[in-house]
């Protein structure tokens, strides 16, 4: 990888990835929120622009690096496949974090990214927007929906995914470079 943004040094970190998956639609348990100022909607036309907003903003704090150097034709290419979905969650119109699905080869869909802003954390809206994202993957003609999680996700990760009812199927540890802190939603964001 060898990532270095700015000043910023790089270290190796054993990195734990956990593999989970749901093989029909009745495994799924649902968290839907009661709140009148909560939307879900699918962001239907693509935006290269919009969706690396949601990806740095989401993942910054989590060392989300592997699409920081995607050109805006790499992500325009990649949005506008048919196979691939982004709905994305709204407290009174702000975004509050998102869901893209994949739909891949034997009828998985892959929970590609999934993830809340942080000052939408701790509200139980990743709990519903995981719900939805699992409702509509599986209006995707899937057979399974499928997520990774890894050591570097936000610390209740896991615990969403297992109460939606994702059952875990395999578990492995590789060692990465990653940069000696999170670089954050934008360069200078935590400074």
């Amino acid at each position: 990888m060898g990532l270095r943004t700015g000043n910023q040094m790089s270290k190796l970190v054993d990195v734990t990835t956990w593999y989970l998956e749901m093989l029909n639609p009745g495994q799924l348990c649902t968290a839907l929120l009661d709140h009148p100022e909560l939307v879900v909607a699918q962001s239907e036309i693509p935006s290269p622009e919009f969706s690396r907003f949601l990806y740095t903003s989401v993942g910054g704090d989590w060392y989300w690096i592997q699409r920081l150097d995607w050109t805006y034709s790499h992500w325009l290419d990649y949005l506008k496949r048919k196979e691939v979905q982004t709905w994305v969650a709204y407290i009174c119109g702000t975004p509050a974090g998102y869901i893209e699905l994949e739909a891949q080869q034997g009828n998985n869909v892959e929970i590609a990214y999934f993830g809340i802003l942080g000052q939408f954390r701790g509200q139980r809206i990743g709990a519903h927007l995981l719900s939805i994202g699992v409702q509509q993957a599986w209006k995707m003609d899937a057979q399974r929906v499928w997520v990774h999680t890894c050591s570097l996700d936000g610390p209740y990760a896991m615990a969403n995914y297992l109460a939606r009812g994702f059952q875990l199927y395999k578990e492995e540890t590789h060692i990465q470079e990653l940069p000696d802190n999170p670089i954050g939603p934008w360069l200078g964001a935590h400074n």
